[in-house]
């Protein structure tokens, strides 16, 4: 029982991480159809921001952390502008392929300003573990999963009550519909990067704070993250965190129970083989849109 339960927790703290960044890929495809293939590379990048803020100025993690999200909310503008604002109206592909083309320079960017080596992360939650009945869980693990939970929270609450989400969700129903209102379309996408580019970020820092230490592996989360976007439905923010809490669970239950019996690697394939199995009975997800279309 001990050993379920504390499978359960990580994997709803992993899970939590999976959704923040699947809430990234599904902000930016509900807004312009567009997969976001850097998304990996944003989170990466906010591990190592938020180390350098640490190491240079010494301030407490909770303002590294807060200024690391205004830092990647100012490179998810500066990029939408720059790189991708001047694709609008191109085919889908080139598009994609410049988000290829994203992730590959951003990758190149850390390595040249941080090395490839894996750098110490500094200790930010107290070392000694908090006993929750018979099961003695890391306080890293609390913090990371209830920053999880009120920033999922947030985010819930910004896109069903504030006018910009609401802007932002009538941008995702129909483009031209929101520009026939008045809505600044363009606006929205700089938005729907920003956001993205924060949340990934988020994600990076409080991975970087549990494992101890950052490298260039963290951008694998965004490959890692692509089931869990199509588990839940490519255009529904509830259907990534859904799908993240499945899919980390999933793979915490199937790398306890399953890999010391076949040897190891059902951790990895478990997610996939989910995926196929649901995508067989609900072929968009279990919370995505299925649109009609005339022949």
């Amino acid at each position: 029982m001990e050993l379920f339960l504390q499978l359960l927790l990580n994997g709803l703290v992993v899970g939590g991480i999976y959704a923040l960044v699947a809430l990234g890929f599904v902000i930016i495809y509900k807004s312009s159809g567009l997969l976001n293939f850097a998304q990996g590379e944003f989170l990466m990048l906010g591990a190592y921001v938020c180390l350098a803020i640490l190491e240079e100025t010494r301030v407490p993690f909770v303002a590294a952390f807060l200024l690391t999200l205004v830092f990647s909310v100012a490179l998810g503008l500066l990029l939408e502008r720059v790189v991708l604002r001047p694709l609008l109206g191109q085919p889908l592909i080139s598009v994609i392929m410049v988000t290829l083309g994203l992730s590959s320079v951003l990758k190149a960017v850390v390595q040249a300003l941080w090395g490839s080596h894996t750098r110490p992360f500094p200790p930010v939650f107290a070392t000694e573990p908090v006993m929750l009945g018979p099961l003695p869980v890391s306080q890293g693990y609390l913090w990371s999963l209830g920053c999880v939970a009120l920033l999922l929270v947030l985010l819930t609450l910004f896109f069903r009550f504030t006018r910009l989400g609401l802007a932002m969700r009538a941008t995702a129903f129909s483009q031209q519909v929101a520009l026939s209102m008045g809505i600044p379309v363009r606006r929205i996408f700089a938005l729907s990067w920003s956001i993205a580019a924060a949340v990934s970020a988020a994600g990076g820092m409080l991975l970087g704070a549990m494992r101890g230490g950052v490298d260039g592996s963290l951008a694998f989360y965004g490959l890692k993250v692509i089931p869990v976007v199509i588990l839940g439905g490519m255009d529904s923010i509830s259907g990534a965190i859904a799908g993240g809490l499945i899919i980390g669970v999933l793979e915490n239950f199937s790398g306890g129970y399953l890999d010391p019996l076949v040897g190891g690697g059902a951790k990895d394939v478990a997610p996939f083989v989910a995926l196929v199995l649901i995508l067989m009975v609900k072929p968009h997800g279990l919370f995505g849109t299925a649109h009609a279309r005339r022949v």
